[in-house]
């Protein structure tokens, strides 16, 4: 098995998520990460999804996403072409040992009190893990991580490659509103 991140551009309606979670879970496979969000297009969200799974499971699974209705494109974010990041906000144990620990991380004091101090990292995966690792001996109160995010690395962007060729979300306000019969 292999991890695999792909960027998928959909239409920003209602439902769109849940189909396309509801492919994955079908077809027996697990997301390891899923992150969501708008783009610089309000018709159009972005999903980064994280897949550990073989080659050709990944060629179909990506030719079942780009079966479904709203989706508009979709590009596998490899390593050396993408930056990939995480965000994690993590509350500990406020004493000399944590701070020393957020110090050498180089990651940001987001609130602190006597007992506890929540600490804001941004960065790639195996450096939010680390952070984590040497956190963990010293009393994780609680956390909230994000999943992955990608982006490819200089000029080409996954809608000028897509939205161009597609149409999809470029088009006026009374052209864009796709039939969604998978409702």
């Amino acid at each position: 098995m292999a991890i695999h991140t792909l960027a998928v551009l959909v239409e920003n309606s209602p439902g769109v998520l849940a189909r396309v979670a509801s492919l994955f879970s079908r077809r027996g496979y697990n997301i390891d990460s899923l992150a969501v969000g708008p783009t610089e297009n309000p018709k159009v969200s972005r999903m980064t999804i994280v897949l550990n799974l073989e080659g050709h499971a990944l060629d179909q699974v990506s030719a079942q996403l780009f079966k479904l209705v709203n989706v508009i494109g979709i590009s596998e974010m490899k390593d050396s072409d993408s930056l990939k990041r995480e965000i994690l906000l993590v509350k500990v144990v406020n004493n000399d040992k944590t701070k020393e620990i957020a110090k050498k991380h180089n990651v940001v004091v987001a609130d602190e009190n006597e007992s506890t101090i929540s600490i804001e990292a941004v960065g790639a995966s195996k450096d939010i893990e680390a952070l984590l690792i040497e956190l963990k001996p010293h009393g994780i109160r609680e956390l909230v991580q994000s999943g992955l995010v990608a982006l490819e690395r200089g000029a080409r962007t996954l809608a000028d490659r897509t939205l161009s060729t597609m149409g999809t979300a470029n088009e006026s306000d009374s052209n864009s509103s796709t039939a969604d019969y998978q409702n």
